[in-house]
Parts: C-alpha cells; sequence; structure tokens
C-alpha cells in the first residue's frame, strides 16, 4: 500500500488553507493594535504634544526662527491681547487661549535651552527610555536657575555683615563693663585730667549746667578716652573689618604666603642655625604649649607674662613640672 505524499508549500501543515490564512490576519491585526512606545507623555515637556509642532517649526529651526516663531504666537494668545473671533482665532475662546498660550510658553522655553532642547530630541529619538527622560527632565527643573557662586557670595556678605555688627555690639557692652572697671577707669581720669578734660570751670547764669549733665559729660570723656587711648587687648578689642569672613577669604591667599614664609625662616632660624629664641618666640612656645588663642593670650597682664619668661616655661619640661599650667 502505497504511503500518502507530503504536500509542498509554506501552509502544508494547515487542514485547510483558508484556516490558516484567516489565523494569520488574526494575529497581524493584534500586534498591530498594541500600544506604540512613545515619547509624548503627559507632565513632561509640552505633554502629549510635539514642541516643535506647538510653535510651527521643524526640529532643525536654528534659535532666532523660534523665538520669531514665538512671538508671533505669543502676540495671538496672549491672555490681555486675545480677542475672540479675530482672524485665525475661530472658535477659540478665552479659556483655550489661555491654555494654548502656556503650552507655547511651555515649548519655548524647552527649546530656547540648548542643554534642554538636546533632552528633549533625544526623548524624541528614544522614547523606550522613560526613566531616563523623567530624571532629566526633574534634574533640570529642580536645578536652582541662580547661579551657585552668587548664592555663595551673597550668603558670605551677609554672615559677615552680622559678624561685624555683632562684634560691635559685643565691643560696645565691653566698654560699659570697663568704664566700671578701676583700673582702666582710674587711667582714663589721669589721661583726661593731664588733657584738661575734667577741669570744672565755674560757670555763671544761663550757661550753668546741673550735677547730673556734668556727671554724664565726665562719664563720657572717660568712655572715650577707654576706647580710643587705652591699649585694650584680648577679647575686649575694637573689632577690625580684616577679622570679618569675606576679608579673611579676600585674604587668605596674603596670610598663607606670610605664614609659609614665617615658618621657613623659623625652621631656618631655630632648627638650623640653632639661634637662641627671643621673648618673642619665646611667649609663642608657651601660649601654644597653654593652647591658648592670640586675643586671649594679650589679655594676660604683662606682670603674668613676665613671670612665665622667670620660670623659662618655654622649655617643656619647666612648663610641664610647674604647677597650674598642664
Amino acid at each position: 500500500m502505497a504511503e500518502p505524499t507530503e504536500r509542498s508549500g509554506g501552509l502544508s501543515g494547515c487542514p485547510g488553507t483558508g484556516r490558516c490564512w484567516w489565523r494569520l490576519a488574526v494575529l497581524l491585526l493584534s500586534a498591530s493594535s498594541l500600544p506604540a512606545v512613545t515619547a509624548l507623555v503627559e507632565g513632561l515637556y509640552c505633554g502629549t504634544e510635539v514642541c516643535y509642532d506647538v510653535l510651527g517649526v521643524t526640529r532643525e529651526a536654528p534659535k532666532a526662527e523660534i523665538a520669531r516663531a514665538y512671538r508671533q504666537l505669543a502676540r495671538r494668545y496672549h491672555p490681555d491681547r486675545f480677542r475672540p473671533g479675530e482672524p485665525g482665532s475661530e472658535g477659540e475662546t478665552q479659556e483655550t487661549a489661555h491654555k494654548k498660550f502656556l503650552l507655547i510658553a511651555t515649548a519655548y522655553e524647552t527649546l530656547k535651552d540648548e542643554d534642554t532642547r538636546r533632552d528633549y530630541d533625544y526623548m524624541l529619538d528614544h522614547p523606550e527610555e522613560y526613566y531616563q527622560h523623567y530624571y532629566a527632565y526633574y534634574r533640570r527643573q529642580l536645578t536652582p536657575k541662580v547661579d551657585v557662586r552668587v548664592v555663595i557670595l551673597v550668603t558670605i556678605c551677609a554672615i559677615s555683615i552680622f559678624q561685624y555688627y555683632s562684634w560691635h555690639s559685643s565691643y560696645n557692652e565691653a566698654i560699659n563693663y570697663l568704664v566700671t572697671v578701676p583700673k582702666y577707669r582710674i587711667q582714663a581720669t589721669e589721661i583726661a585730667k593731664q588733657q584738661g578734660l575734667l577741669n570744672r570751670t565755674k560757670e555763671k547764669g544761663k550757661n550753668r549746667r546741673s550735677k547730673e549733665e556734668i556727671r554724664e559729660q565726665e562719664e563720657e570723656v572717660i568712655r572715650d578716652i577707654i576706647k580710643n587711648k587705652i591699649d585694650i587687648k584680648g577679647g575686649y578689642q575694637k573689632p577690625n573689618l580684616s577679622d570679618i569672613l569675606l576679608c579673611q577669604i579676600v585674604l587668605f591667599p596674603y596670610y598663607l604666603t606670610n605664614y609659609v614664609a614665617w615658618y621657613i625662616s623659623w625652621v631656618y632660624r631655630f632648627t638650623i642655625c640653632r639661634e637662641d629664641y627671643g621673648d618673642q618666640e619665646k611667649l609663642y612656645i608657651i601660649r601654644r604649649y597653654m593652647k591658648m588663642s592670640q586675643s586671649q593670650f594679650d589679655s594676660l597682664e604683662e606682670n603674668t607674662k613676665q613671670t612665665f619668661l622667670e620660670k623659662q616655661l618655654w622649655i617643656k619640661e619647666n612648663y610641664e613640672a610647674g604647677s597650674g599650667f598642664k
């Protein structure tokens, strides 16, 4: 008995050729009905509209053409200039014109900046990279528009102004306190008498002042002398503009150069050449052992510093052995 022979052709496995074609058509129709990947996402740039189409320009349009198209459309759809029924605005209402104006403005903001336009073109060419598009869009939206350098400069200036006025206020409070300290008050009174500022002259008639007025004037004289004539050191020093943050930053290269030169000189003189320390160098070493700032050390009495020198506290063994200086 002869075996049945196979039919030739691509559809030989189907019991009926018409039925196989029908199945293939259904499959193709289903595939074509699947949603295609699109880059136009609501909430990004112009939403489901193409920014180039909104402005009526091509993707190759230069910035000048984009700006010209934006100005023309903005004049037509601006809420303050839009008039329903004008030529080219048939069927438009005030509300739809306002929405269209916002869309035109968004399109222009997207395309006028080269970096944003590059991101937008990349989104149109690579619609499948959803997360990358969201990241690029919101990264630019949340990035501060102001130059960071300007923000830093303004911040430094604000801190410097606050710093100076805070120091000035503290300085005035310190002067008010020093006026009551016998040491400074006696010195100021002696200086005032030497300069004839406290010599009371007899006043007659209308020019005669009360005792309170005379006392207030004397207090003002003493206060002025303490501020300007007496050498006040330590935490009571008058605030200096060069000490504020802004000046410190500007003068930092100068300070750094001076420090490097001083350090090289110190190493050369006292390490290489083995020179003996002077009084200033000895006091500097003592201050470092005591871990005090320059202003704190300056506030010490001169006889106290002299005692440090007499005890030779710049020698570490003497300092560590000295009572009260550990």
